[in-house]
């Protein structure tokens, strides 16, 4: 499979600091991320290579202060190959690149981890009754939404329309299995007591290059961080910041398999939606999945009905492409939490978060009587993700036993410092672990060093699935600093 081999997330994390009058943002942000980066190495962030203006349409955009790139001096990376950075106000984490949504999902997971040993670096030096907060959400309730960003490389050949085709009516339809429930409604959506999903109400456009402002169905930003001649990564901003391991392995799953049928013509014709945005919220709107989408003909049909139609299509597909495991795995979760969602939701809540959450809130609102409304209950919709394992309801249910994992606890920190082993994520990661001196900046495709010569040296890492342990581990055994290893690259691709 070569649709979805490469793969990540970028989650943005909400944040708050009680009992702290004039709270900054942007100030606790750098707290949280300069507090990690004292373990690690300050590495400058460059953005030589980056291009967050150009569209998959085929136009170059001129964005004015739409991309607050902030100035790499906030900015870590880490030994397992991930960015730890300020993005606008929000500490944000993006996981390394990986190969298959399973180990996807645990660099997602450990990401988490990060989080709460950067959090309490950054309370050490906050007053003695200032508490900071930590939230892997997408909302604070007070209009204001953050991402939960996932990519997948794509090949530049495929065409584009079809990638709208096809995963326009899949991603108003898969938030049935990757919402993380939300109290209420924002952005001036119809009221609502519980909703599936975080980041529904925000989105206002079906294709387009905003990730802030009338966000799009499609993203169509074009910045493979790959060869471009070859690749496309695919940047999908429509999806919640998940917590419980099962979802996000099937979030991620399911979107790679889609775009590898996509990419192979192994689907039939798309179901057009008649209004793609407007579904996207009346999905969300309804827990009990009955809602019914209207397709351009007429044909009304449920979310759970087109997944189930995408699902078969797709699944008949990939058992016939000789896939490996992982991704049998994928077809089998799907199918499974399908039926599940379809037989009663509820049964779902040891795989999704808005189920869990819904039946926790539920169990709160009938034993003191609550409305949906009620603040006691927002408190909690929030406290369900909280990053430190203390507060948090999601680690609760975790701790009892009504959750389902796929990783262990040792397995997540073993991820937070180790890099995957089959991408250039590897030799980033190793060379922040060897040659943190010396490495001065960094971004998805290169690196670069200062070795005492009178230039930097750059060493580009344009094929992410090079720089893998087994291209490079002899190489750095051998290299005892950095310009050891860059004189033996002799100016190749590491």
């Amino acid at each position: 499979m070569t649709a979805g081999r490469v793969l990540g997330t970028e989650t943005e994390f909400g944040i708050t600091i009680l009992n702290q009058g004039g709270f900054n943002p942007v100030a606790a942000s750098t707290a949280v991320v300069n507090g990690y980066a004292d373990r690690q190495s300050r590495i400058r962030w460059s953005y030589d290579e980056e291009s967050p203006g150009s569209d998959m349409r085929g136009i170059d955009v001129e964005r004015e202060g739409d991309f607050d790139l902030d100035t790499g001096l906030v900015n870590t990376v880490l030994t397992n190959g991930a960015r730890l950075y300020v993005d606008h106000a929000h500490p944000e984490y993006s996981t390394p690149e990986t190969t298959d949504p399973l180990a996807a999902a645990l660099y997602d997971k450990a990401g988490e981890s990060v989080m709460v040993t950067a959090v309490a670096a950054a309370q050490r030096l906050l007053g003695i009754d200032e508490r900071m907060i930590v939230h892997k959400n997408n909302s604070d309730g007070k209009g204001n939404s953050y991402g939960a960003h996932e990519n997948y490389l794509i090949a530049r050949a495929t065409p584009f329309r079809d990638i709208v085709g096809h995963l326009t009516p899949f991603f108003v339809s898969r938030q049935i299995f990757t919402g993380s429930g939300k109290v209420g409604a924002e952005n001036g959506r119809p009221d609502v007591g519980f909703q599936i999903t975080q980041r529904a109400d925000f989105f206002e456009e079906e294709v387009g290059l905003e990730t802030t402002l009338k966000r799009p169905i499609i993203n169509t930003r074009d910045e493979p961080h790959a060869d471009p001649g070859k690749y496309r990564r695919l940047h999908v901003i429509i999806g919640d910041a998940t917590l419980n391991e099962v979802q996000t392995f099937l979030k991620l799953g399911t979107t790679a398999l889609v775009l590898a049928a996509i990419e192979g013509g192994g689907l039939p014709g798309p179901v057009v939606l008649d209004d793609p945005v407007r579904e996207v919220w009346s999905v969300s709107h309804d827990p009990t999945l009955r809602h019914r989408l209207t397709t351009n003909d007429g044909t009304r049909l449920t979310a759970l009905d087109l997944q189930w139609s995408i699902f078969e299509d797709v699944d008949r597909f990939t058992r016939t492409t000789g896939v490996s495991a992982v991704w049998i795995q994928v077809l089998d979760e799907w199918e499974r939490i399908l039926t599940d969602l379809g037989r009663d939701p509820a049964s779902t809540s040891d795989r999704l978060d808005w189920t869990a959450k819904l039946r926790l809130l539920d169990g709160y609102r009938d034993r003191d009587a609550l409305g949906w409304d009620d603040g006691k209950i927002r408190l909690l919709d929030l406290q369900y993700h909280d990053v430190d394992p203390g507060r948090s309801l999601y680690r609760r249910l975790v701790t009892r036993g009504h959750i389902r994992r796929l990783f262990t606890d040792a397995e997540v920190e073993r991820a937070v410092s180790d890099p995957p082993q089959d991408t250039r994520a590897y030799f980033r990661g190793a060379c922040v672990t060897r040659y943190r001196d010396a490495l001065v900046a960094a971004n998805w495709d290169s690196l670069i060093f200062d070795i005492g010569e009178e230039t930097l040296k750059r060493v580009p890492m344009m094929n992410p699935l090079r720089g893998t342990r087994g291209h490079v581990e002899k190489l750095l055994d051998s290299s005892p600093d950095a310009a050891t290893m860059i004189r033996a690259l002799g100016g190749n691709d590491g």
